[in-house]
């Protein structure tokens, strides 16, 4: 495992996206996503995915000159087709937009369709925690969880995160099935073991192989409450946005499929925290984080830095061979 600093991993993600075709503030808001996952330790969702977007971005399966269309515009909800353009900057966006118009109309939903992994989920919290207003985010990819007592993928592992304004935010961001497939993948390429319970071989039996969990599946969270958060998030996401089920939507790691676009849903919802109360002025959040640190918890993510405002001498660690990766690639792109 090697370790960078968060500025050299912003300029050389910002350095490979742009070479990769997308423009100077796009590529700069993605690098700055994906690194703050690193930064976060989400590693999964970190640089160790650059090398596959990449390689969707130079097959065609990412379009590095999406724009988002807006499709439907209503004062509290707008949708827009993604164009099949790379995740992290269309979510920013959206989530940028939702805070907006909740500050005007106290709620305010923003879809995307038609896009592309986004990385870590948490992450897009931050624009409206910041706004003082509550995030609630969903997202969609490949089928890689079976229904509760099926034996075929049907559901993604089905994130979602939630952001509350207490300071620092609380933030609350997991796959709904037992792990996040980009763990999965991690261990894969260390050669690590998996924990039982967390997967299945394609034919259905327990695995703690990664490459064999990675063709695999991946049990859901809980049981049958996480097969159930899941076809919530799917009912959101895929169904209702679309214009792909999970079941239909491109692999990531299967690089025969690089050039398929992944038609990714991603949905936003922002909520004017201040107006919803039935009480006025309070202070609640305030006493409910305190009774959690003084039993001797901490609220979900409260220590997450601000990934809006990485530090560039914070240093992150990232797995040498992605690090091999991410060199090769700066020698294909000529940079």
């Amino acid at each position: 495992m090697g370790k960078i600093k968060v500025g050299a991993g912003l300029t050389q993600a910002t350095s490979l996206l742009q070479a990769a075709g997308l423009t100077s503030a796009r590529a700069a808001t993605s690098a700055r996503c994906i690194v703050a996952s690193d930064r976060w330790g989400i590693g999964s969702h970190g640089l160790m995915r650059l090398p596959f977007y990449l390689e969707r971005l130079q097959a065609g399966g990412i379009n590095p000159n999406a724009d988002l269309k807006l499709i439907t515009d209503l004062p509290s909800l707008a949708v827009f087709d993604g164009e099949n353009g790379l995740g992290h900057w269309q979510l920013q966006s959206a989530a940028e937009l939702a805070a907006e118009r909740a500050q005007v109309n106290g709620i305010a939903a923003v879809g995307v369709g038609r896009s592309s992994h986004c990385g870590a989920l948490g992450i897009y919290t931050a624009p409206i925690t910041a706004q003082g207003l509550v995030a609630i985010i969903f997202s969609t990819g490949p089928a890689v969880m079976p229904p509760w007592g099926g034996r075929k993928p049907v559901l993604s592992t089905s994130p979602l995160a939630a952001g509350i304004p207490t300071n620092p935010p609380t933030i609350i961001d997991l796959a709904t099935s037992a792990v996040a497939r980009g763990k999965i993948a991690a261990k894969a390429q260390a050669g690590e073991e998996l924990e039982p319970g967390w997967a299945f071989t394609a034919e259905g039996a327990p695995t703690t192989d990664a490459k064999l969990a990675l063709a695999g599946m991946l049990a859901p969270l809980g049981g049958a409450k996480g097969y159930a958060l899941a076809v919530l998030v799917e009912s959101l996401t895929g169904a209702l946005i679309g214009p792909t089920l999970s079941k239909d939507i491109p692999d990531m790691f299967a690089s025969s499929q690089d050039a398929l676009p992944q038609e990714i849903a991603h949905f936003v919802i922002a909520i004017n925290a201040d107006a919803l109360t039935v009480d006025g002025s309070h202070d609640r959040l305030d006493q409910f984080a305190h009774a959690v640190t003084e039993s001797g918890g901490r609220m979900p993510g409260s220590n997450r830095v601000d990934p809006e405002h990485l530090n560039p001498e914070d240093e992150i660690n990232v797995a040498d061979n992605v690090l091999e990766q991410l060199q090769t690639w700066a020698e294909r792109l000529h940079i």
